[in-house]
């Protein structure tokens, strides 16, 4: 890999790593490409997250705890200065095995520090059964891209009153709150300062191999960041909805996540449309996929079985089986 590395170490918001991501996706000849970045107190929300299930929003205001949106699926993360995230490029669009490869040598490299570190059936890296490490993954321009949390210390209190994840995720974890299904590198003993450990992962992924960008090229990212704090984009589609005729469900597949499908029909009971929302790893157009292909059909287990038989659910979301699909919309 090659680290990328910006010529003034100073402080921004989240958005601009994302933006970052992005551009070196667009720009840099076809590498692999990593870089480390810390933030100050932040909760990131997956792609097709509903913010206000799953977030806190007036602690967060009250506490200074910034709230942004990434492009990857996954669930929410809360991040501060004692928290590293990794930015992982590779060329191609074969994103899941990039993503298992950048997942084993996260693990690997923790290994090399004498931490039994192993990686979790679908994006996260554990130590003892608990969660040190989320990642998440997209395709942006003909790459893959990955990125992840790695915890050094933990701010429980301020995790748990940020967060605030469904019931049914807690319950399949068998915990009671977000803080007590995490470690950290510090509760595990590592004998470093949270520096020393960011340099320590960036030499171990590159063998110091790097390229710095100028200033004329990070000028660049303004436009692409700026994206990151639309509203349109930040809070994502309302889950509000002037009809009377309005049916909501939730469903947690396990392995693959949680779903919130809001579904309005007509007199007839024909679906007009179909939102769905949740924590899960989108690996295509949901909407030009799952939510179109299904408009117009019968609010019946029958007739939404046979529509869904045209579908090829893997292919909008990982893991989604089309009896799964059945399960979560009726």
């Amino acid at each position: 890999m090659t680290e990328v590395r910006i010529p003034v170490s100073c402080q921004h918001r989240l958005p601009y790593y994302l933006a970052l991501e992005e551009w070196v996706a667009d720009n840099l000849p076809d590498d692999e490409y990593i870089f480390s970045w810390r933030v100050n107190p932040t909760v990131i929300c997956g792609r097709n997250q509903d913010i206000s299930l799953e977030v806190n929003l007036p602690y967060c205001r009250a506490n200074g705890i910034d709230v942004v949106r990434r492009r990857s699926g996954g669930g929410c993360v809360y991040a501060d200065m004692n928290n590293y995230m990794f930015s992982y490029i590779a060329p191609g669009t074969d994103v899941e095995t990039n993503f298992v490869r950048y997942s084993e040598e996260t693990a690997t490299m923790l290994r090399s520090l004498g931490i039994d570190a192993t990686v979790s059936g679908r994006n996260d890296i554990l130590v003892g059964g608990c969660k040190i490490a989320g990642n998440a993954f997209y395709i942006h321009g003909g790459k893959s891209v990955a990125h992840g949390t790695m915890l050094f210390d933990i701010d429980a209190e301020r995790m748990g009153n940020a967060i605030t994840p469904s019931h049914a995720k807690l319950a399949s974890k068998s915990v009671k709150s977000v803080p007590s299904h995490v470690t950290c590198l510090r509760s595990l003993g590592l004998d470093m300062t949270v520096e020393q450990f960011g340099e320590y992962a960036m030499r171990y992924f590159t063998d110091e191999k790097s390229i710095t960008l100028t200033q004329k090229q990070l000028d660049q990212l303004g436009d692409i960041e700026k994206r990151y704090y639309d509203a349109s984009f930040l809070y994502g589609r309302a889950r509000e909805s002037k009809t009377e005729n309005l049916v909501r469900r939730f469903r947690r597949i396990e392995g693959v996540g949680d779903f919130y499908a809001d579904i309005e029909l007509d007199k007839e009971s024909r679906i007009t449309s179909i939102c769905l929302y949740g924590d899960f790893f989108s690996t295509g157009d949901i909407s030009g996929l799952i939510e179109r292909p299904l408009t117009g059909s019968l609010y019946d287990r029958n007739a939404l079985a046979e529509a869904i038989e045209r579908i090829n659910t893997a292919n909008a979301v990982k893991g989604l089986t089309a009896e799964a699909l059945l399960e979560i919309l009726i």
